[in-house]
């Protein structure tokens, strides 16, 4: 079996772990500073801080895991890279405007739509790979 090398999903898969140290800092601070110690004290803040770090945390794996299928099936780089960037800017627009507002804002808008459609596009990729590599 030959090695398999990834080198542009572990750039966008170290990226996201930094994204989410920031959003696990980002609720830990809002837990000191409601002095919260477990669940969310009854505290809009908290409920947010928690969703939008466990949001990322529920969409990141699957992306990557999409992205990483695809470069090792020899996707183009140009369109990994795109992938890459479709995923930190989604998650990073979505975490912006979620943990500012609990109701609708562009960036919780827009974050989610460029989750949806990376995740639809790179799913659409791999099943056209798939159809591809029967021939």
């Amino acid at each position: 079996m030959s090695e398999m090398h990834a080198p542009i999903t572990a750039l966008y898969a170290a990226l996201c772990g930094f994204l989410i140290l920031i959003l696990a800092f980002l609720a830990v601070r809002q837990r000191m500073k409601g002095g919260v110690l477990l669940g969310d004290g009854g505290q809009e803040a908290m409920q947010r801080a928690m969703r939008v770090m466990a949001n990322a945390s529920e969409y990141i794996p699957i992306m990557l895991f999409l992205m990483l299928l695809l470069e090792i099936n020899g996707a183009n780089a140009k369109n990994m890279h795109a992938a890459g960037i479709a995923i930190l800017l989604g998650r990073g627009l979505h975490a912006w405007g979620f943990s500012r507002s609990s109701g609708t804002s562009s960036g919780r808008f827009n974050g989610t739509l460029i989750t949806w459609m990376a995740i639809f596009v790179m799913s659409i990729a791999n099943i056209l790979s798939f159809i591809q590599h029967l021939n």
